[in-house]
């Protein structure tokens, strides 16, 4: 479209030519009076023209986009929910009352740090009467052994039954020997019964210390159960409980976990498990910003799910980018279906009135005309696909702005 033999887009509203042409001739003369006449008239035509420019200019070459064509394998978009790398929930193994908590949600600690505390002091009492116990245990095996030893060295079966004055004597001159002569009494069967006793004692004494070690060892795994420590560097994730809660054994008390590196666990269904191996490298959309990231497939699960059909599958996700509970999106290549090529455009060219996404095409007569398409999965740089609508080669407006119209309401500002 031209006017006066110029291009409608070339015409700028200069106000230097438009003055000049203005300008009255000096001097008198008809074919000058002719000659000024004419250039005022092309002036006022020409800053009419520089008027309605805008509006019948068409749409310059770099604010155009040839719709392009990509080939690939389609991939099937999956939600998953971002977990931490590691993550345990601290529950209380005997009954008792809170007595102390190391923190808040989001308060990191170190390995081996105290993160929560029952209440022990009936444990800690139990502890010392068992110390008292093993102390008369000990007392006990150290008289064993004496006396073990005094049955060596004296035997009770040589002593003489005891008394005083001549019962005393006559036993030890007349009954002992009449005994051993005739054959009543044999001194070395009775030392041997005698040593065994000692050793029954001794054998006696040394077990109950062995139970009693037992019972302190059960009883120092309980005081070790009344503390929390932490396993792993990491960060309290939920509290369960408070300062002064009464606990019972199996309740949650912290759930703690190392957030510094997250993954995606996703629930893929097991026609899609083929398509994937550890290490592969696959994009993901983090919520609510539809980031685009790259993950990688740390684990896959060796079983499927019987009632569901589907196979877990965790991605590495890159330090920083997300926070974990947070909804992402993997991108998953589809195996099983054949490769199929789609139109690309920019985003920036896609507007929405409600749901419905279109794109102004540019015709042959440089006149955007609004056409409604389905699009596709996002690409990176900026791109997305287009399932139908479009035409590889067409030409679309790369950003159409608010006066464009082809007979379509306009959006709201939010909108475009």
């Amino acid at each position: 479209m031209g006017f006066l033999g110029f291009p409608v887009q070339a015409i700028r509203p200069d106000r230097t030519i438009i003055m000049r042409l203005l300008t009255r001739p000096e001097g008198r003369g008809h074919r000058r009076e002719e000659t000024w006449m004419k250039k005022a008239s092309a002036a006022c035509m020409l800053a009419l023209a520089v008027a309605i420019a805008p509006s019948l200019a068409p749409a310059e070459e770099d604010e155009l986009f040839v719709v392009q064509q990509t080939q690939g394998a389609p991939t099937v978009s999956l939600g998953g929910t971002v977990v931490p790398y590691k993550e345990v929930t601290l529950a209380a193994q005997l009954p008792g009352r809170v007595t102390y908590i190391a923190g808040r949600e989001g308060d990191a600690f170190k390995d081996g740090k105290l993160l929560l505390a029952i209440d022990d002091e009936e444990l800690l009492a139990n502890r010392r009467a068992l110390l008292a116990q093993m102390a008369s245990a000990d007392a006990q095996l150290r008289n064993a052994g004496v006396q073990y030893n005094r049955e060596i060295f004296s035997p009770r079966s040589r002593a003489s039954p005891g008394g005083m004055g001549l019962p005393n004597l006559f036993d030890q001159m007349f009954t002992r020997p009449v005994e051993s002569f005739i054959g009543d009494r044999e001194h070395r069967a009775e030392l041997s019964a005698d040593l065994f006793a000692s050793g029954i004692q001794i054998q006696e004494a040394r077990n109950v210390i062995l139970r009693l070690q037992a019972e302190l060892q059960a009883l120092d795994s309980k005081i070790r159960d009344a503390r929390s420590i932490a396993p792993f560097d990491g960060v309290i994730v939920k509290k369960f409980v408070e300062v002064g809660d009464t606990v019972q054994p199996g309740q949650p008390l912290l759930k703690y976990a190392d957030v510094e590196y997250l993954q995606v666990e996703v629930d893929v269904p097991a026609r899609l498990r083929r398509g994937l191996r550890e290490g592969q490298m696959v994009r993901a959309e983090l919520d609510p910003t539809n980031r685009r990231v790259p993950v990688r497939v740390a684990q896959i699960f060796p079983m499927a799910d019987p009632k569901r059909h589907t196979v877990k599958i965790k991605f590495d996700l890159p330090q920083g980018v997300s926070a974990p509970g947070m909804y992402a999106k993997v991108l998953v290549p589809d195996v099983n279906t054949p490769s199929r090529s789609h139109p690309v455009i920019p985003s920036s060219a896609v507007r929405y009135n409600g749901s419905l996404p279109g794109v102004y095409v540019v015709d042959g007569d440089s006149e955007p005309q609004l056409r409604l398409i389905r699009v596709g999965e996002e690409l990176s740089g900026g791109f997305i696909t287009v399932l139908s609508g479009l035409r590889a080669g067409e030409r679309v407006l790369v950003d159409p702005g608010a006066r464009v119209s082809a007979g379509w309401a306009k959006g709201t500002a939010a909108d475009r």
